[in-house]
């Protein structure tokens, strides 16, 4: 089965040398030319790595990816682009990139990273997260198992559960639970929280999560 990657460049020359360069090394190459068309491609197909430019139109490379991480997608991602001061460096790893490569560049040096970044993704997906003694979380394939069957979330619960898992025994305030969970144009409820709150606690313990009066939540994993 070929490896998938979405490639986000406004330069269609070099869009079009890169995948077929890849291509005929043997993987699959979505090609998009502005950061909403990468978005909605995210949003409906599964990717085993993004190749992201920076400067495109409509919403640039880090403003994409840090949308696509705030939505539970984990796909390893590499920045292709002409910046290169420290800050933009600082930014795009900031944003969720695994991997940073300015231009002009190799296409075999892009090629090699790409191969380490797809190698070391498909090696986690055997790693499970052990959440106490009978529950187990794949952060690749999202699957939640409790005593080997699996329990299925909503999509707000597996971001939450993602959160929480991201930051065991740290402080989550409300806030930063609602910007993670909830879309930016979507209402947050109180009420809303306390259920996915109370659902998590029945498959992970009703100790595992620890509210904090008026502060919020707190994941406790030993």
């Amino acid at each position: 089965m070929k490896s998938k990657i979405l490639l986000l460049e406004d330069d269609y020359n070099l869009s079009e040398t890169v995948a077929e360069y890849f291509e005929e090394e043997g993987f699959e190459v979505i090609c998009v030319y502005d950061g909403e068309d990468a978005i909605s491609k995210i949003y409906e197909e599964t990717f085993d790595l993004f190749l992201l430019d920076v400067n495109v139109p409509n919403k640039n490379g880090f403003e994409v990816l840090k949308e696509a991480r705030a939505n539970g997608k984990t796909t390893p991602a590499i920045f292709i682009t002409s910046l290169n001061s420290m800050d933009s460096l600082e930014e795009g790893f900031t944003s969720g990139c695994d991997d940073y490569i300015r231009k002009p560049f190799e296409l075999k040096e892009l090629q090699l990273r790409v191969q380490t970044l797809i190698k070391k993704e498909f090696s986690k997906k055997n790693e499970l997260i052990k959440i106490g003694t009978n529950v187990t979380f794949n952060p690749i394939s999202n699957e939640l198992k409790c005593d080997n069957e699996e329990v299925k979330l909503n999509l707000k619960e597996l971001k939450l559960l993602k959160l929480f898992l991201q930051h065991p025994n740290e402080l989550l305030t409300h806030d930063r639970i609602y910007d993670f969970v909830w879309d930016y144009d979507e209402e947050y409820s109180d009420n809303s929280l306390r259920t996915y709150i109370k659902n998590l606690r029945k498959i992970l313990g009703k100790d595992t999560i620890v509210s904090l009066k008026k502060l919020g939540y707190r994941f406790i994993q030993e």
